[in-house]
């Protein structure tokens, strides 16, 4: 299957980059001094107040600066901040809606794997946040408020999710040179969106837009600021950046020119319902064969019962084993006696096994098997087994797995574009009243 990327929450990676490059500002001043707060939206039955605006500014200006990167211009960077944050708090009140909550300690076990995926213990990562200037429960929350986000879009995506055989088989015969576990591509993305219910000249007008900014791109212009001040992405703040992903991971709207690019090359326009989409392949890397060692097996198995105690059995199967050992045929053995009746019919064999197809104890006691040797009677959660390997080789086996990973491809491709569409479907039919009337300080 393919490996889908399970590290950081976004908002922690974001968080903590800036707890350990760049110290914020402005966390340090005096209440006396701080100016009055106030709404700059209504989401729902919810705001959002000047102070929250202000300091997710903070926090996107610096994460923009750390990466080299040009800030926009204010009236570019403030309304994708305040975007981002009302999408954000629709998704904490559907959560709360839906009944997701991330206990206490679910969080506190969050919270260590961050500290240990950047060398510290919890309290070392704390002093270190504490030492930057971010207040450790704030910080904490947002992982909080992460986590509920990302379980809710698993419980409101996922079942929209279906996979046919077609799909399958259309995706093996167009990508089969795709369709590899080892395979990353770093994609940059850039978005010109369409109004809802565009007309056709609102799509010409998008559409000559993307192509001016496209030949801006291919001319050499930095791809990232050309993100930073005209995409409307998920990823805008972020310079459009996608980071490193795997094949499944790649829209199904980009796979296509994604496969094709050279490194450095930027895509012709993608249309989709959202707008007009342009990828600029980064890099690619991987791309090795996946290669197994597979066992060939059998075995006889004996389980306890209410009859036969648990010494009975094993004494049933070492009975066996000598049987063998004195020249008697162990596939009629298996036949006969063995209460595994799938393999039993095969004379015990279990063909060729990857590993993982088999229980552990039972693989621990295979592994240690040189070929044509038969096992000392063992235990597993089945019962009792004696086991005989027959040979072993290295297979590749990444055409026998090309269908599951076909499968997981799509999925996870899917997935993305069902979030997408679900977001747009939340922000369209949420009641929101912008109030952003004043200029946002300390840009």
């Amino acid at each position: 299957m393919i490996e889908i990327r399970n590290t950081l929450f976004l908002l922690s990676a974001m968080a903590l980059t800036l707890a350990l490059a760049w110290p914020l500002q402005g966390l340090a001043q005096r209440a006396d001094d701080a100016p009055l707060d106030h709404i700059v939206a209504l989401v729902e039955d919810d705001v959002i107040m000047h102070s929250e605006l202000q300091n997710r500014l903070d926090t996107v200006r610096q994460q923009i600066l750390s990466r080299g990167g040009r800030l926009p211009p204010d009236d570019v960077l403030i309304p994708q901040v305040l975007e981002r944050l009302i999408i954000e708090r629709l998704q904490l009140q559907q959560a709360t809606r839906a009944g997701i909550r991330i206990d206490d300690i679910t969080l506190n076990q969050t919270m260590e794997r961050i500290a240990r995926e950047n060398s510290m213990s919890l309290p070392e990562f704390r002093d270190r946040l504490v030492a930057d200037g971010i207040d450790f429960q704030v910080f904490r929350e947002q992982i909080r408020d992460e986590m509920t986000i990302g379980q809710l879009r698993r419980r409101q995506v996922e079942n929209r999710i279906q996979v046919s055989e077609q799909e399958i088989d259309d995706l093996i015969a167009s990508e089969s040179g795709a369709i590899d576990r080892d395979v990353e591509y770093r994609l940059s993305h850039i978005l010109v969106p369409l109004p809802e219910g565009a007309n056709a000249a609102d799509i010409q007008a998008a559409r000559e837009r993307a192509e001016a900014i496209r030949k801006r791109a291919v001319a050499g212009e930095n791809f990232s600021e050309l993100a930073l001040s005209e995409s409307a992405g998920q990823q805008a703040l972020e310079g459009g950046d996608l980071g490193w992903r795997a094949a499944a991971q790649v829209p199904t709207l980009f796979a296509r020119n994604v496969v094709l690019m050279r490194e450095g090359e930027v895509s012709e326009l993608i249309r989709s319902p959202s707008g007009f989409h342009l990828i600029k392949l980064q890099e690619r890397r991987g791309g090795e064969r996946a290669q197994i060692t597979q066992t060939h097996a059998r075995h006889i198995l004996i389980q306890p019962t209410a009859i036969l105690s648990q010494e009975d059995a094993r004494e049933r199967i070492a009975g066996l084993r000598n049987r063998i050992l004195m020249g008697n045929d162990f596939a009629d053995l298996a036949r006969a006696h063995s209460d595994d009746r799938g393999s039993a019919m095969r004379g015990g064999d279990l063909g060729w096994t990857d590993p993982g197809d088999l229980v552990p104890q039972f693989e621990e006691v295979m592994n240690a098997l040189a070929p044509n040797t038969l096992s000392e009677p063992f235990l597993s959660p089945f019962g009792w087994h004696i086991v005989e390997v027959l040979d072993r080789r290295t297979y590749d086996s990444s055409r026998q797995l090309m269908r599951a990973q076909a499968r997981e491809i799509i999925r996870e491709r899917k997935r993305e574009e069902e979030t997408e569409l679900w977001l747009r479907r939340l922000r369209d039919e949420a009641y929101v009243e912008l109030r952003l009337q004043t200029r946002v300080s300390g840009l």
